[in-house]
């Protein structure tokens, strides 16, 4: 095929399809899915989410053998995971509670025809491994039944996850993906397609505007530069949302980048996906006040086990020093059942005290130890502030009684 013509099928597609943008990578996209779409080989989408991927299942199978037959498209992170099974290779009468009828699911209904499957690294690993049974074989057993039934269906599917990183986590099966993965295809992020974010801002405005008989909105040329360099994290979704946003609520019809600034975040370098730190850049603001509190509870019950080690202690002390009471009788709140291991006691107690030192006092060489009486009592202010003054959420929030926390307030002379 010259370029010419290429190029001439190309915009055949987009405008047939109302895709808009001219940029390379998203050209490339599309001419694969053009010669694919002959084959029967399963094809693989990957890109974020709201590039546009359910586009690319549609254009190759409208230019498939099979244009003439069914087209589904399923949404796999949408299905509970208890039901999955039964959408997709359908069920028979009784199988389950509700199954009141047969049903021949995704797979019987779409047979010679396309399915394509949205969100394909959600689903469960059982579901995987029959997917992968009808990839190779053709073959699949609806639930509850007990023959093999035959189908013949046009697999393309979609992810906006890293599966490579899903299948090291154990999330997905390496043969599926292979299997899948015949020919993959790149759906590129709105922030890499250039201009492309100017005119489907246009294509946007122009669609509202026709919709409620209003004057259309239009970028000003610092405008148009702000949304070029926009990382735009919900890429063409978001584009869309924000210019209908515009076209309502601005009662200016030319934007500026003052009033752009009022409907996209400030920080145009932000993808407001994931956050990837750098070295030494990380923050653990958030560890430091779990392992605050985390010290705070530790401290108080070992100070509790203490106070009652040390009444054990003394009760055993008087036993073995001729005492003709009996430990029973020393502890008659206690059950007998518990005064089994009261004799290893005494090796104990001092164990426990020299733990807690070695655990708490804060060396003079290390400047940056924490010290206790000082944590708690800003665990306790950090809490009531919080909680503004609520005694008792206070409590609930660190994790102990109402009655701990007034001794620790009496204790630390935060007693109002």
């Amino acid at each position: 095929m010259s370029a010419e013509m290429k190029t001439s099928e190309l915009q055949s597609i987009k405008q047939r399809y109302n895709i808009v943008g001219n940029c390379e990578a998203l050209n490339h996209a599309l001419d694969v899915a053009l010669q694919v779409a002959p084959t029967d080989l399963s094809v693989l989408i990957v890109g974020e989410s709201g590039v546009g991927k359910e586009i690319i299942p549609r254009v190759i199978h409208d230019n498939s053998p099979r244009k003439r037959e069914k087209y589904f498209a399923i949404n796999c992170g949408s299905i509970p995971e208890g039901t999955i099974d039964s959408e997709l290779f359908g069920h028979v009468k009784g199988s389950f509670t509700g199954a009141i009828n047969d049903s021949p699911g995704y797979f019987g209904v779409a047979n010679k025809g396309t399915l394509f499957l949205d969100e394909v690294g959600e689903l469960p690993l059982a579901t995987q491994a029959r997917l992968l049974r009808v990839l190779e074989t053709g073959e699949y057993i609806p639930v509850g039944a007990t023959e093999v039934r035959k189908t013949d269906v046009r697999i393309v599917a979609a992810t906006n996850v890293n599966i490579r990183q899903a299948i090291s986590e154990g999330r997905f099966r390496e043969d599926l993906y292979y299997r899948l993965n015949s020919i993959p295809i790149q759906m590129p992020p709105l922030r890499e397609r250039g201009e492309d974010i100017v005119l489907l801002f246009r294509l946007f405005a122009l669609q509202m505007a026709e919709k409620y008989k209003m004057d259309r909105v239009v970028l000003d040329e610092q405008a148009k530069q702000m949304i070029m360099r926009y990382k735009w994290p919900g890429n063409v979704r978001q584009l869309k949302n924000i210019t209908e946003q515009i076209s309502i609520l601005s009662p200016d019809r030319t934007i500026t980048p003052d009033i752009l600034a009022r409907f996209i975040p400030q920080d145009q370098e932000t993808t407001q996906l994931a956050t990837i730190h750098k070295e030494g850049d990380h923050s653990f603001e958030n560890e430091r006040e779990i392992l605050y509190k985390i010290l705070f509870e530790l401290r108080g019950n070992v100070n509790d086990m203490r106070r009652e080690m040390g009444a054990l202690k003394k009760q055993i002390e008087e036993v073995q020093s001729g005492s003709k009471q009996t430990v029973s009788d020393s502890l008659p709140s206690m059950p007998s059942t518990q005064l089994a291991p009261l004799q290893p006691i005494t090796p104990i107690t001092p164990a426990l005290e020299d733990a807690e030192a070695e655990e708490y006092i804060e060396p003079e060489k290390e400047p940056e130890n924490l010290n206790l009486n000082d944590l708690g009592k800003q665990m306790l202010e950090k809490a009531l502030e919080r909680n503004k003054g609520n005694r008792k959420k206070a409590a609930q929030e660190l994790g102990i009684s109402d009655r701990t926390l007034y001794r620790r307030l009496k204790q630390y002379g935060l007693e109002k």
